[in-house]
C-alpha cells in the first residue's frame, strides 16, 4: 500500500449547514503597513521535556531581508483583535512563524519553529480582547493540570510554554496532524471501517475518563478537537466506490497510517466545582439536558462522544441542524420520544419548543421546507448503523443506545463504556497501531 504524507485529498458534499464555531481556515491576512517597533513581553515558563529533532529549513523558507531572531515591526490588531503576522517573522527571539494553520473564536494557531528546541511546534495566538485573554489563562490552568497527570502525554495536547507578546495570551503545543474532521472532509466525507472507529472510541472515552477522573468537562468534544497524532496516511480501494461510471480517483480512499489521537482545545474546559454557563457544546454535539436548560456536568461529554462516533462511521454530523427546535426533532426522529419527566422540567427559554408543555412542536413548529426534509430524512439509530457498518454493527449500536440516552443520569460513564462489548468480544482487527 502507498504512504505519502496528508496534503489534499478530492473533497465535495462539503457541509451545508453551518456549525455554531467557524471551521479551520487556511487563508492568510495581508499584512498591515508597519508604523513602529516594540519589544516583546516574554513571561512563559516551559513545561515538559520537548524532544529535540534534526528538523531544519531552508532559508528560502523565510521571507529575504528580516533580520534574524528580531522583532517585527508593531502593526495593530485586526478590527477582531486578531495578531497581524507576515511569514518569516518572530515570536520572541525564539520562535520563527511558518505558516497559519487554523483561526477561530479564540484567535489563531500558527506553524512556528521553535529556535531553541530545534522542533516544529504550533502557536495559539489570542485575541487582544479581555474575556478571550482571561479564557486562555484558565486554559493554561487545564493544560498545567492535565500536563502533571497524563504521564506520557498520551491522551491531550502537551503544552510547551506560554507567554504574553504584544497584549495577546501565545501559547505552545507540540505539532500534531489534522484533526478528524479534516481526515473526513479531505477524504470526500467517506466513512472510517469499523476496526479503526473502535480503535478511536477507545482513546476517546479513555482521554474523557482521564479528564473527568480530574474534575474536569471538556465541553467542546467533536472532531475538530480530536487530532491524528502522524499527518501520514494509506490508500486503499474503496470497494463501495467501485462502478463504470465511477471516476478513476473515486477508486480509492485514503486511512490514517496510525490511529492514535489526542484531544485538543480546552478553552471551554470546566472544573466541576465552577459555575456553568447556560449553554455549552457545538451545535451538532450538544447534549438535550443542555438545549432544555436542565443543567449539565459529565455526562453532556458522553452525548457528544456518541455524536462523533456516528460521525466516523457515516462520514457525516448526526444532527446537521442550526435551532433548537429542529434539533430536537431530529433527536425524536433518531432515538424516539423525549422524556417527559425531563420535558415538564424544561427551563422557560426551552418551554417554546412544546405544544401544551408536553408535545414537541414539530411539524407546526418547522421553520422552513428545507428543514422539515433534512428531520424525515433521517433514519433510526439502527438503520443508520447497519447501512454504513459491516461488522460488530450490534455491538456498537448498543454502545451509541448507552451514550445518546437522553436522561443523563442513566446516561453510560466514560469508564462503563470502555467495558462495553464493543471493546471487550475478541474482534476480528486489521491492525492500527496505537
Amino acid at each position: 500500500m502507498e504512504t505519502q504524507r496528508i496534503l489534499e485529498f478530492p473533497h465535495k458534499n462539503m457541509d451545508k449547514r453551518p456549525r455554531k464555531r467557524p471551521r479551520l481556515t487556511w487563508d492568510m491576512p495581508p499584512p498591515l503597513p508597519p508604523p513602529k517597533v516594540l519589544p516583546a513581553i516574554y513571561c512563559g515558563q516551559e513545561f515538559g521535556n520537548g524532544g529535540i529533532s534534526n528538523f531544519s529549513f531552508p532559508n528560502n523558507m523565510f521571507y529575504r531581508g528580516i533580520p534574524h531572531n528580531a522583532s517585527p515591526p508593531w502593526r495593530p490588531d485586526d478590527k477582531d483583535g486578531h495578531y497581524v503576522f507576515a511569514v518569516g517573522e518572530s515570536l520572541t527571539p525564539r520562535y520563527r512563524i511558518l505558516s497559519k494553520m487554523g483561526e477561530g473564536t479564540f484567535g489563531q494557531v500558527l506553524e512556528c519553529f521553535d529556535n531553541e528546541k530545534q522542533e516544529v511546534v504550533a502557536i495559539k495566538i489570542v485575541r487582544s480582547i479581555n474575556k478571550y485573554r482571561e479564557a486562555a489563562m484558565i486554559e493554561i490552568d487545564v493544560l498545567q493540570r492535565l500536563a502533571r497527570h497524563d504521564i506520557g502525554g498520551a491522551r491531550c495536547v502537551q503544552i510547551r510554554n506560554w507567554f504574553d507578546y504584544r497584549n495577546h495570551i501565545c501559547i505552545v503545543f507540540e505539532r500534531l496532524g489534522p484533526s478528524l474532521y479534516d481526515f473526513l472532509r479531505k477524504n470526500s466525507y467517506r466513512s472510517f471501517p469499523i476496526d479503526l472507529v473502535r480503535e478511536l472510541a477507545r482513546q476517546i472515552l479513555e482521554s474523557v475518563a482521564f479528564m473527568h477522573d480530574l474534575r474536569l468537562i471538556h465541553t467542546d468534544l467533536k472532531p475538530e478537537n480530536i487530532l491524528l497524532v502522524s499527518s501520514e496516511y494509506i490508500k486503499v480501494p474503496d470497494y463501495k466506490f467501485f462502478s463504470p461510471s465511477t471516476k478513476e480517483g473515486s477508486y480509492f480512499k485514503n486511512l490514517p497510517k496510525s490511529s492514535a489521537i489526542k484531544l485538543i482545545d480546552f478553552g471551554s474546559t470546566t472544573f466541576e466545582h465552577q459555575d456553568h454557563s447556560y449553554v455549552v457544546s457545538t451545535r451538532h454535539y450538544r447534549a438535550p439536558e443542555v438545549i432544555l436548560g436542565l443543567g449539565w456536568n459529565y455526562p453532556c461529554d458522553l452525548w457528544s462522544v456518541g455524536c462523533i462516533l456516528v460521525e466516523l462511521c457515516t462520514g457525516e454530523a448526526l444532527f446537521q441542524t442550526h435551532e433548537n427546535l429542529e434539533h430536537l426533532a431530529m433527536m425524536e426522529r433518531v432515538l424516539g420520544s423525549l422524556p417527559q419527566h425531563m420535558v415538564v422540567r424544561a427551563d422557560r427559554r426551552a418551554e417554546k419548543y412544546f405544544r401544551r408543555g408536553t408535545r414537541l412542536d414539530w411539524p407546526d413548529g418547522a421553520t422552513s421546507r428545507e428543514s422539515l426534509k433534512a428531520v424525515w430524512k433521517l433514519p433510526r439509530l439502527p438503520n443508520l448503523i447497519m447501512q454504513h457498518v459491516d461488522h460488530s454493527a450490534g455491538d456498537l449500536i448498543d454502545l451509541l443506545q448507552g451514550l445518546l440516552r437522553y436522561d443523563p443520569v442513566e446516561r453510560l460513564k466514560a469508564r462503563e463504556a470502555l467495558r462495553h462489548p464493543f471493546f471487550t468480544r475478541d474482534h476480528r482487527r486489521f491492525g492500527y497501531p496505537l
